[in-house]
């Protein structure tokens, strides 16, 4: 039977974690009970009639004594413990006080246990009626946002049903939509603030300005946070001059929408620059058409917005109930111990007190997830629950023991292949001196790309069973959907299916290249293994971990387009994995070469290493990752204000100039690019480890209660973290080899780069891990387990 501390650890929510009962501290307590009530020995017993002879009895020792003797047969009947209500000073909170009825031997324990027991009740309380008031508080906002949704859709129907009625009308009377730019207090990201509804007056009808002030109302009436009640007097001159047929009174209501995608960043600044154009649109131009495409446009990514946040609301509320039931069996199980432990009955009556209080008793938070079921079945899932129920409580998969075989089966089967490759490659030779300098130039590559790729499969694999042994939850931090993200398991079985099928590849390829094969043919290989790569990426089928192969194309999308979208921690992450696959990426493009320019049926392996746009490109392809990271570090300046990210922009921006000093002096081996290399590689690489310890690992803390560390660690054992930070500054200075002048010959040479690159991937894996770490830490502090809620709509007059 699993003991309930176990459970509990195992249940409880990561991110609350300060906020549940310390039941193991409680545990402590009921133990130093255990240790006052254990008999006495007799050298102590006559020690202790000594020393009462010599200060005198106290006058309640014969009515412990009673209590002692009549324990078992009174406590079942009086009640022992009296737990009082009473109010915070300067606060309407309630709390809790104990007062001990009974008499107790170990009375100084048991005193202190209560209190310690009080404490976490209060500390569960308060907890639990700030997140409820927060949640509440989202609820409000969401129905006001939804109520808007629906009147603005309401326009734009009756707009769209008078602009087919009307066909000589050259303006839309009672709603034309435009585009405006706005940043909401909120954050200063870039928003397309759209669906700047412009009521006006001048030109509208009587009957239609009716209802439009109907509209009005309504909107007023719905979303009174939202819409200012001046806006129906407000005027907005749009001519010049003082013209006062020009003076139309507007409702304003924005629409933020984040420019999370290129086109809406565009959309964003070119509001910016062209509000006035884009505010007042030529009279000329029809009120329907594109302009009605764009407002569904703009709607369907609020009703989106407002959805999320629905389920993110219930997720929040299914947390909370979690979090209610998980203190109060603690509550129960503690209770139970200290009964067994002092042979008492003060269960009873606290768990009275516990069950009266708020944290129990309140069913706001149930009813809350009732009418968000309700709403998201009406508005959301077309009367269906069980379309809800998929998006609100989502299926997490099951793991599978067929995982675990088949990862077992090819792990055995790529040991084998590879025993079986090293001891064909030792007997064709092929890594000679003599023979194999052509393998090593035009198919070696090749096979570094899947190599290398499988073995950040494979570091992935580790971090995700680290994480998972660890707590740490990282489908929260990236925003990854708990029913398809990647497990551990999954990960292990894909890295072991791809090296199996890579090395299996390679044996057959010098299998043929033994039997007397056309070199062209066979060197073919390679390329076929590539284009099967790529169309098992690419297959738009339900198979092979389809929602991963999709998540991951779009990421490297995103970060291909920097920054033009919106910068998310995936695509952080994802970034700085691409930094340390340098080799893979110029490994890649000798691959392209290799087949691209027919060097596979030519073996003319010169060919790529001659040509100048060959070389520049080397330059391009080891700049890329660092300019990636670079814009991702420049969008979230501009998005957040905050200084760090551009400090942390200069140490990609060194990176790259370390890198490029290192091609150079490949090129031009003297004495000043020799300097140049030192200076600047050194400088990146004193950044960097600045970089990893202090702001990414949260480690070098000089005032933290762990020394040298951070006051919160994942890990017990301490030492690790400085074996850590060791073995990250050995890794970060293998540079070193490429500017110390070691000379080796051409496979040598290969297969140390090899090595290196291995390594890199190696210790980018290990950084991963304190990378996450740090981040859950920072969020447990914050309390974070449900992402906030983003609402479109706002008040235009709020800027």
């Amino acid at each position: 039977m699993v003991k309930f501390s176990k459970e509990l650890e195992a249940q409880l929510i990561p991110e609350w974690k300060e906020a549940f009962v310390n039941y193991w501290q409680l545990k402590k307590q009921v133990k130093k009970i255990k240790l006052a009530r254990k008999p006495k020995p007799p050298q102590q017993v006559a020690n202790s009639i000594n020393t009462s002879s010599e200060f005198g009895f106290s006058i309640f020792d014969p009515i412990r004594s009673y209590f002692s003797s009549a324990r078992s047969s009174s406590s079942t009947t009086a009640e022992i413990i009296k737990v009082r209500r009473k109010m915070m000073a300067g606060s309407d909170h309630e709390v809790y006080q104990t007062d001990l009825v009974h008499l107790f031997s170990e009375e100084d324990e048991v005193k202190a246990f209560f209190e310690k027991l009080d404490g976490e009740l209060n500390k569960v309380n308060q907890f639990y009626m700030a997140k409820e008031k927060e949640f509440m508080q989202r609820g409000d906002i969401l129905n006001k946002q939804l109520d808007i949704l629906m009147d603005l859709k309401r326009i734009l129907s009756e707009n769209r049903r008078r602009v087919k009625s009307s066909s000589n009308n050259s303006s839309v009377s009672g709603g034309v939509f435009s585009r405006s730019w706005s940043s909401s207090p909120r954050s200063s990201d870039f928003s397309e603030s759209g669906l700047e509804s412009e009521l006006t007056g001048g030109e509208t009808p009587k009957s239609e300005q009716s209802e439009t002030e109907e509209v009005i109302a309504a909107l007023e009436k719905n979303g009174v946070s939202f819409v200012n009640s001046n806006t129906r007097t407000k005027m907005k001159k749009g001519g010049s001059g003082g013209n006062n047929n020009n003076n139309k009174p507007k409702m304003a209501l924005r629409v933020d929408i984040p420019a999370t995608t290129p086109t809406r960043t565009i959309t964003a600044v070119t509001s910016m620059l062209w509000e006035d154009l884009i505010n007042n649109p030529k009279k000329g131009e029809s009120g329907g058409g594109g302009g009605d495409h764009i407002n569904r446009k703009k709607i369907q990514c609020a009703e989106k917005m407002i959805r999320s946040a629905f389920v993110e609301l219930y997720r929040g509320l299914g947390l909370l109930k979690t979090y209610s039931s998980l203190n109060m069996v603690a509550f129960t199980k503690i209770l139970k111990k200290f009964d067994k432990v002092a042979n008492q009955q003060a269960s009873p009556s606290y768990l009275r007190e516990v069950k009266k209080s708020h944290f129990i008793s309140s069913d706001k938070a149930v009813r809350l997830m009732d009418e968000v079921e309700c709403i998201f079945t009406k508005h959301f899932a077309n009367n269906d629950r069980k379309k809800t129920m998929k998006f609100l409580r989502p299926q997490q998969q099951k793991e599978s023991h067929m995982v675990t075989f088949f990862v077992g089966l090819f792990t055995g089967c790529f040991v084998s292949l590879f025993s079986v490759y090293a001891i064909l490659a030792h007997l064709s030779g092929i890594f000679s001196p003599t023979t194999g300098r052509s393998y090593v130039e035009t198919v070696y590559p090749v096979f570094s790309v899947f190599a290398l790729l499988s073995l950040h499969l494979f570091m992935y694999g580790c971090n995700l069973f680290m994480w998972k042994a660890t707590r740490i939850n990282h489908n929260f931090i990236f925003e990854f959907q708990p029913s398809n993200s990647l497990k551990y398991r999954d990960s292990f079985l894909i890295c072991t299916t791809f090296m199996t099928s890579v090395v299996g590849a390679m044996v057959i390829h010098l299998l043929l290249r033994a039997a007397g094969f056309s070199p062209s043919q066979v060197d073919a290989i390679p390329g076929v293994l590539i284009l099967i790569f790529i169309a098992l990426l690419i297959c738009p089928f339900d198979i092979l971990y389809r929602p991963t192969r999709y998540y991951f194309l779009r990421i490297m999308r995103n970060i291909a387009c920097s920054p033009l979208y919106k910068v998310l921690l995936v695509d952080i992450f994802m970034a700085d994995q691409l930094t340390s696959q340098i080799p893979l990426l110029r490994h890649m493009e000798s691959t392209a070469c290799y087949f691209i320019a027919g060097t596979f049926k030519t073996h003319r392996y010169e060919t790529c290493n001659s040509g100048k746009l060959y070389r520049d490109l080397v330059y391009l392809i080891s700049f890329l990752p660092y300019y990636w990271r670079a814009m991702q570090c420049l969008r979230r300046y501009i998005e957040e204000s905050d200084v760090n990210q551009l400090a942390n922009m200069g140490k990609y921006v060194s990176a790259m100039l370390a890198a490029g000093a290192r091609l150079t002096y490949a090129k031009k081996e003297n004495h000043l690019w020799f300097a140049i290399v030192l200076v600047t590689s050194a400088f990146a690489t004193i950044y960097q480890l600045y970089w990893d310890f202090v702001k990414d690992w949260g480690l070098l803390n000089p005032k933290s209660k762990n020394k040298w560390l951070r006051d919160d660690l994942i890990l017990k054992n301490k030492s690790i973290y400085y074996m850590s930070i060791g073995l990250n500054v050995v890794l970060r200075v293998a540079w070193v080899e490429t500017v110390m002048g070691f000379r080796f010959k051409m496979v040598e040479s290969r297969m140390l780069d090899f090595f290196l690159a291995s390594l890199e991937v190696i210790r980018r894996g290990h950084w991963n891990f304190y990378r996450l770490e740090n981040e859950h830490v920072s969020n447990v502090g914050k309390c974070k387990a449900v992402k906030p809620v983003t609402v479109p709509f706002r008040d235009a007059d709020s800027d």
